[in-house]
C-alpha cells in the first residue's frame, strides 16, 4: 500500500520541520523528490544525503515561492531533473504574529505573500503538467490556525483559511483530470515555529489538547504519504486536521 515508486514530488519548505519530515516519508515510499529551500542550503542538502543515503534520489532547488519566477522555476527545474512531476505539497510558511492592533502592514503582506501567495503561484505553475498527464496530487499544509482562528495571528490565520478556500476551489477545476487537491490542518507540532513558546504559553495552550501534547512533523508526514498515494484517489477537497483532538465538529 501507498506505493510511490515511478512518481516525482515537490516539498516547498522541505528543509525542515514539517517540509522535511514530508520529503523524507515520500522518498521511503520510492518517491523521487525536490526538496525545495529559501535560504538554507546546508539543511536542504542534508535532507538530500539522507534520501540517498537510504537508496532514494533527491535534489534541492533554492528558490522564493512568493516570486512568479521562482515558483516556474522550481516546477520546470523538477521536470528537467526527473522528467516528471506528479505530487505537489505546498508547505513553504512562515508566522509573523502580533496583536492585530500592533501588526505591521509588513508583517500581514509578508505572510500572505509566502503562505498563501506562494501555494497559488506553485500550484499554477504545476497545474498543466498534472492535468495533461491525467494524475495528480496537490497537498497543501494549512493549520487549525485556519479553521478556528488565533490571537496574535490573523495575518497566519487569514492566510491559512484561504488555503483551505483555494484547495476546495481547485478541487473541484481539476477533478475531471483525475488531480486531487486537498489540505492538512496540523495543530500544534513541535518545530522551529513553536520553539518560542514559553513553558507557561505551551502548558496553556496543551490544556486545549485533548492528547495532551504537540504533535511531531513525523506525525504529520504519514497523511501527505496517503493523500499522496493511489489509495486516496477518491479523496478531493477535503480538510485533514491532526491536531491531537484540538479542533473537533
Amino acid at each position: 500500500m501507498f506505493d510511490l515508486n515511478e512518481k516525482v514530488a515537490l516539498v516547498t519548505g522541505g528543509s525542515r520541520g514539517i517540509g522535511r519530515a514530508i520529503a523524507l516519508a515520500l522518498a521511503e515510499r520510492g518517491a523521487r523528490v525536490a526538496v525545495n529551500y529559501v535560504a538554507n542550503a546546508e539543511a536542504a542538502a542534508a535532507v538530500v544525503e539522507e534520501i540517498a543515503g537510504a537508496g532514494g534520489q533527491a535534489i534541492a532547488i533554492q528558490g522564493d515561492v512568493s516570486q512568479a519566477e521562482d515558483a516556474k522555476r522550481l516546477v520546470n527545474e523538477t521536470l528537467a531533473q526527473f522528467d516528471g512531476l506528479h505530487i505537489l505539497v505546498n508547505n513553504a510558511g512562515l508566522t509573523k504574529d502580533d496583536l492585530l492592533l500592533r501588526m505591521s502592514e509588513e508583517a500581514w503582506d509578508r505572510v500572505m505573500e509566502v503562505d498563501l501567495r506562494g501555494a497559488f503561484l506553485c500550484t499554477k505553475a504545476a497545474i498543466r503538467p498534472l492535468i495533461r498527464q491525467r494524475w495528480g496530487r496537490i497537498i497543501n499544509i494549512a493549520s487549525v490556525a485556519g479553521m478556528v482562528g488565533n490571537a496574535g495571528q490573523a495575518n497566519y490565520a487569514a492566510a491559512k483559511a484561504g488555503l483551505i478556500g483555494f484547495t476546495k476551489a481547485i478541487a473541484k477545476e481539476v477533478a475531471s483530470r483525475k488531480v486531487t487537491a486537498n489540505a492538512i490542518a496540523p495543530g500544534l507540532v513541535r518545530t522551529a515555529m513553536t520553539a518560542d513558546l514559553t513553558e507557561a504559553q505551551e502548558t496553556a495552550v496543551l490544556q486545549l489538547v485533548p492528547l495532551g501534547r504537540m504533535a511531531t512533523p513525523e506525525e504529520i508526514a504519514p497523511a501527505v504519504v496517503f493523500l499522496a498515494s493511489e489509495e486516496a484517489a477518491y479523496i478531493t477537497g477535503h480538510v485533514l486536521a491532526i491536531d491531537g483532538g484540538l479542533v473537533m465538529h
